[in-house]
């Protein structure tokens, strides 16, 4: 299998998976009157296939014991079981985000939802596997954290005049739920990788996305038939009611999502990064869609002067935060 052998490959690795996972969502954007329980089936047939994909060819770089295939049939079932969970960990998770923003929006969703899970899954990580310094890993995660306290204010400001809707504490409880699970997947991921019978980064990535699929089934399936958030009821018989865009875009979102896993578990394995730096790096993804958001979707167009003053710090913390993690494993 494919591994980086130097420290800057492994921190590009690292970017991938922040952008990967900051711009996936990018594509509900050009779906039209798709609701989103909808596409989540082809955003999970996106990352299965993503997941195959690229376990048979950088997982297969070569024939010994390592390779997908060999490693898959040796691995012990504990590590199955492992990533498993975090698959369907992971996927409830997600599912709580998208409703926290429905709900409440992205103002009360991302900085509660994310900053939580990125406090848990750091945390966890580094006491699972201690790499990295851990006054510049936590240090950089302070000022990613600082970042998306910066980003929810500038949402406020930017909708304070707008129509009053949603309900903030059952957007808070969402968020709150989203942010322990989010932060949970990550290290049994990382300890499915552990020890004799332990599953290599694109062993686990595949057997991650079956766990995402199978908990898809019923957890998805019953926000089908009663949502959690605002928007009407609909069945499996709709699924087909749409044309191939919106299939394809739902497709690729889970296979830029998957782009995304893909690197951070390559970089988590690997002993020049450690998971602990790998995921935080990871969670700079909120940062990575706020950069969409604002310089691509206009977002801020028409916010108010106040709103769009908090852009620049916000960008300011966010990069000292990236570049203190980064450096952390060299220290």
């Amino acid at each position: 299998m494919y591994q980086p052998s130097t420290y800057a490959v492994a921190l590009i690795f690292m970017a991938i998976s922040m952008f990967s996972w900051g711009s996936w969502a990018n594509t509900i954007k050009a779906t039209k009157n798709w609701p989103f329980p909808l596409l989540y089936w082809d955003y999970v047939i996106g990352v299965v296939g993503a997941a195959l994909i690229y376990g048979l060819t950088l997982g297969s770089t070569d024939a010994g014991p390592t390779s997908f295939m060999a490693n898959l049939s040796d691995s012990s079932t504990n590590a199955w079981v492992l990533a498993i969970a975090g698959g369907a960990i992971f996927n409830v998770a997600n599912l709580l985000l998208v409703a926290a923003i429905d709900v409440a929006g992205l103002a009360v969703a991302f900085p509660v939802g994310i900053g939580l899970a990125l406090v848990v899954g750091v945390i966890w990580s580094y006491i699972l596997a201690p790499q990295g310094n851990p006054l510049l890993l936590f240090g950089g995660v302070a000022l990613v954290m600082a970042a998306i306290v910066v980003d929810a204010m500038a949402f406020r400001l930017r909708d304070a005049g707008g129509p009053k809707g949603g309900d903030a504490k059952k957007g808070i409880i969402l968020s709150l739920l989203c942010g322990v699970l989010m932060g949970s997947f990550f290290p049994l991921v990382a300890r499915a990788g552990e020890g004799e019978g332990g599953l290599g980064p694109y062993a686990v990535l595949f057997v991650f996305s079956l766990g995402v699929a199978l908990s898809a089934i019923p957890v998805n399936g019953i926000l089908m038939k009663k949502p959690i958030t605002n928007t009407p009821p609909v069945s499996f018989g709709d699924y087909g009611k749409t044309g191939f865009a919106n299939h394809f875009w739902g497709v690729l979102g889970g296979a830029i999502w998957c782009t995304g896993a893909m690197a951070a578990f390559v970089g988590g394995h690997s002993a020049l990064v450690g998971p602990a730096t790998s995921y935080a790096m990871g969670q700079g993804a909120t940062m990575v869609s706020a950069l969409w958001g604002v310089f691509v979707w206009k977002e801020f167009a028409a916010a108010p002067a106040a709103s769009r003053r908090l852009l620049a710090p916000m960008f300011i913390l966010f990069i000292a935060g990236l570049l203190t993690i980064a450096v952390a494993p060299l220290y």
